[in-house]
C-alpha cells in the first residue's frame, strides 16, 4: 500500500492539480492505478476544449474595441469641430461637414482605454516596457468616452478567468489542464500590454492553445503565431517590409519582436544554432502578418489578414534555406520547418521535462522526449504519454515547488469549493506574483523551484492559507483531509504537525503549507 501510496501522490501532485475533497475517490483511483488514472484524460475527445456560454470569439471581443475606438473618433471629430482656431470666433452655426480624421491606430486606443481603466493602471505602469510607444497625446482633451466599455474589458477578462479556474477545479487529474497552463506559459502573451490584449487574453488560449494541446505541435504554433492577440503583443502589425509599397509611403521598417520570440522562446531556443541576420530574414518573411480593423478592408475585423502591401518583396533566407516570394506561405513554411528543427525538439523536451519533472531534469528523459518529438512530427499527445510511462517521471522525488496558480487551484479542489466569482484566485495569483494570463515578459513565469521557493513568496502563501483556514476551519476536519491529501505516503513530521496543532485553524494551515501539499 505504500508503494501505492506514493505513486498515486506522484500521479496527483506532479501530473494534476492535487486530489479533490468532498467524495470524489481520488487518491484511492489514482492509487489503484497510477498511470491510468492520469492517461485517462487523454483519451477523451476535445477533452482541452473550453466552450462555455458567453465567452465570444476574438473576433467579436475585438468589434467591441473597435466600437468603442469609433465612438471616440467621433468625439474627437465633434470637439475639434467645436473649437475656435486661434484669434477667430467661433461661428454661430455652420453647415458644414465635420472632416473625418483617420482611424486612430489600435495601439493608440489600447494604450487610451487602459488609462481610463483604473483596475489596468499599476498593471500599465509596471510594464512600461511593454506598451507600444511613439502615440501622441491629442491637443485638446476629448469628451470623455462612456464608462460601459471599460466594464466590458473587466467583464470579459473575468468571465474568463472564472471559466479557466472551474475547470482546474473540478478536472478529475488535471493532467490536460496542465498541459494547457504549461502551453500557455510557453506561448505566453500579457493582458498588461493594454485593452486589446487584455480583451484577448482568454480567447487566445482557448483557440491557439486548446484545440493542439493532444495534436502537433507545428499547428499549435501556426495558431499562435497568427492570432490577433499575439500578433498584438509582440507588434507585428507595425511591422512593415522596408522596401514594400507601405514602407517606402510610411518610411517607416522592420519590427523584430515576433521574428526574435519565435526563435528564441517559442521554438528553437537561445542556443539553437539561428544567427541576427536569421532574425531579420524571418522578421521580413512575416511582414503583413496582422488583423482586420474595424472597416475590414481586409477582412473580418479582429482576424488575421496579410497585407501584402506592407509584406517585403523578395525571397528570403532563414537558416540556410531560401523561401520563394508566395505571401503568407512564405512564413508559414519557415514555421513548419522550424517546429522540425532538431533544436526545437530538444529544446521542447528539456522545457517539458523541466516543468513535470524537476528543475534538472533526467538526461536520458530530455533524450526520449526528444526522439519522441522528432519521430513523430511533433505530436504532443505522444509526447505527454511518453512522460507518463517514463520511470524517470515516477522516481524523482517531489521536490518542486508549486506555482501559484497550481496552489490557488489545488486548495480550492482539496476545499470543495468551485469558484463562482474569479476575484479570490485573481487577487491571490496577484499577491503571490503570478497575475494571471499577465507575465512581466514574452518569456513567461518562471517554472523553477527557485523562483517560489523564496520566503517572502512562502510567507505570502502561509498569509493566504491561514486566511483561508480562518473561514473554513470549523466546517472541516483536517485529519481527514490528510488522507485525501496523500493517506499513509504522508511523512510522520506531517502527520505529527496536523496533530498537535493548537486548533483546527492552525492545522488547516499548516496542511496546506506542508510538503505533501506544497510540493510536485
Amino acid at each position: 500500500m505504500a508503494r501505492d501510496s506514493q505513486a498515486a501522490l506522484v500521479a496527483l501532485n506532479r501530473f494534476g492539480f492535487g486530489a479533490r475533497g468532498g467524495a470524489s475517490g481520488d487518491f484511492v483511483n489514482a492509487a489503484s492505478d497510477p498511470r491510468g488514472f492520469v492517461k485517462a484524460e487523454l483519451a477523451r475527445p476535445d477533452g482541452a476544449l473550453l466552450e462555455v456560454p458567453g465567452l465570444l470569439s476574438t473576433a467579436a471581443l475585438g468589434k467591441q474595441v473597435f466600437d468603442y475606438q469609433f465612438e471616440i473618433q467621433q468625439a474627437r471629430d465633434a470637439a475639434k469641430a467645436a473649437q475656435p482656431a486661434a484669434g477667430e470666433t467661433a461661428p454661430q452655426s455652420s453647415s458644414e461637414p465635420v472632416p473625418q480624421r483617420r482611424n486612430l491606430s489600435l495601439s493608440t486606443i489600447a494604450k487610451e482605454i487602459t488609462a481610463k481603466d483604473p483596475t489596468m493602471q499599476s498593471a500599465e505602469n509596471a510594464n512600461a516596457a511593454m506598451t507600444p510607444a511613439g502615440t501622441m497625446q491629442p491637443a485638446v482633451d476629448p469628451p470623455k468616452p462612456p464608462a460601459q466599455p471599460l466594464n466590458i474589458i473587466q467583464k470579459t477578462f473575468r468571465a474568463e478567468a472564472l471559466a479557466r479556474l472551474q475547470r482546474g477545479v473540478v478536472a478529475d487529474c488535471g493532467f490536460v489542464e496542465r498541459l494547457v497552463v504549461f502551453w500557455s506559459n510557453h506561448f505566453c502573451i500579457s493582458a498588461n500590454k493594454g485593452a486589446l490584449a487584455r480583451m484577448w487574453a482568454g480567447s487566445f488560449e482557448r483557440e491557439a492553445i486548446r484545440p493542439h494541446v493532444l495534436g502537433r505541435f507545428a499547428d499549435m504554433l501556426k495558431a499562435v503565431e497568427q492570432h490577433p492577440a499575439m500578433l498584438f503583443f509582440l507588434d507585428n502589425q507595425q511591422s512593415l517590409g522596408p522596401d514594400s509599397r507601405a514602407g517606402i509611403n510610411r518610411k517607416r521598417g522592420l519590427n523584430e519582436n515576433l521574428a526574435r520570440e519565435i526563435m528564441e522562446l517559442h521554438t528553437l531556443g537561445v542556443s539553437g544554432g539561428y544567427t541576427q541576420d536569421d532574425v531579420t530574414s524571418f522578421a521580413r518573411v512575416i511582414t503583413g502578418w496582422t488583423f482586420a480593423g474595424r472597416q475590414g478592408q481586409l477582412g473580418t475585423p479582429g482576424t488575421f489578414v496579410f497585407n501584402a502591401n506592407a509584406h517585403e518583396p523578395g525571397p528570403q533566407s532563414v537558416l540556410g534555406k531560401s523561401y520563394p516570394p508566395n505571401g503568407v506561405a512564405q512564413g508559414e513554411a519557415v514555421l513548419s520547418d522550424i517546429a522540425q528543427h532538431p533544436s526545437t525538439a530538444k529544446f521542447i523536451a528539456t522545457k517539458f521535462a523541466r516543468h513535470f519533472v524537476a528543475d534538472d531534469p533526467p538526461p536520458a528523459l530530455i533524450a526520449k522526449l526528444q526522439d519522441v518529438f522528432t519521430k513523430t512530427d511533433g505530436d504532443l499527445k505522444a509526447l505527454a504519454t511518453t512522460l507518463v510511462d517514463s520511470s524517470d517521471a515516477w522516481q524523482a522525488p517531489l521536490t518542486k515547488m508549486r506555482s501559484p496558480y497550481e496552489f490557488l487551484i489545488a486548495s480550492g479542489r482539496l476545499l470543495a469549493r468551485n469558484p463562482e466569482d474569479p476575484g479570490r484566485y485573481l487577487n491571490g495569483l496577484n499577491v503571490l506574483g503570478q497575475p494571471l494570463w499577465s507575465p512581466a515578459g514574452p518569456n513567461g513565469f518562471p517554472d523553477t523551484s527557485a523562483a517560489w521557493a523564496a520566503p517572502e513568496g512562502l510567507k505570502l502563501r502561509l498569509d493566504i492559507s491561514a486566511q483561508t483556514a480562518s473561514q473554513l476551519a470549523d466546517r472541516l476536519d483536517p485529519r481527514d483531509l490528510l488522507e485525501l491529501v496523500a493517506a499513509d505516503a504522508a511523512s510522520p513530521e506531517t502527520r505529527r504537525t496536523i496533530e498537535r496543532a493548537e486548533s483546527r485553524q492552525q492545522a488547516l494551515a499548516l496542511l496546506l503549507m506542508s510538503p505533501e501539499f506544497q510540493r510536485r
